[in-house]
């Protein structure tokens, strides 16, 4: 493990996690691995109840953006002392609008997204399984607002810049590298000591994304379970 990312999810992770693929650090983990393999989401309710198998989880991978890695960003600093870290950051207001569309909405949202979560959670025992956890976690993270008091109220913008302060204050300067896509190629090859890209950035804006995979995994989860009956 060559670099850990303690951003928060919706802070263009996948983003991060394309450029530091095409830097050399491949594959790099993501929520997307295990949205893609929901068998593996034991390991990680292992981890979140202590339980933590480091390697056998990133076995083959040199790095982790997004949750459930950035989750555990203590953890893994002490599993892998070598390991540099990944503030990725940006405005806190449209951190928490973004929240509100996607991970926010299928918890707790009056929207389709929402349903079709459910839904897919009544027919997959894995993806019900799937949102308990990470539900676990945002509430352990204190950084989600609840079904009560909602997005939107600036509660969850406050609660990024407590805990983008936090990890600035626990990481070793040496060791941190606080980036947003915005700031270029850059300051992040000059971190990992690597050369700058002939190629662009990437820019992957994935909120329209989120929604649509979800519904139509979803949709297939439904469909299978139909033809199964």
């Amino acid at each position: 493990m060559r670099v850990i990312g303690a951003g928060l999810p919706r802070t263009a992770t996948m983003t991060q996690k394309i450029a530091l693929e095409m830097l050399g650090l491949s594959p790099c983990y993501h929520m997307a691995n295990v949205m893609g393999d929901l068998d593996t989401v034991p390991r990680w309710h292992e981890a979140f109840l202590g339980r933590k198998q480091w390697d056998e989880i990133f076995g083959g991978f040199e790095a982790t953006v997004d949750w459930p890695g950035a989750f555990f960003y203590k953890d893994l600093m002490e599993a892998y002392p070598d390991a540099k870290v990944l503030l990725s950051v940006r405005n806190a207001e449209s951190w928490e609008r973004s929240m509100g569309d996607t991970i926010w909405g299928t918890f707790y949202g009056d929207c389709l997204v929402h349903d079709m979560s459910e839904a897919w959670g009544h027919v997959d025992a894995r993806w019900a399984n799937y949102t308990a956890l990470m539900k676990s976690m945002w509430e352990k993270s204190g950084l989600l607002a609840d079904e009560f008091e909602g997005a939107g109220t600036g509660t969850m913008a406050r609660a990024m810049e407590r805990y983008n302060q936090e990890v600035i204050a626990t990481v070793p300067a040496e060791r941190l590298l606080v980036w947003s896509p915005a700031d270029g190629w850059g300051p992040l090859c000059a971190f990992l000591e690597v050369p700058v890209p002939e190629a662009p950035l990437p820019h992957v804006n994935d909120t329209n994304g989120y929604i649509l995979k979800i519904v139509d995994l979803s949709m297939e989860a439904v469909r299978k379970w139909r033809e199964d009956q």
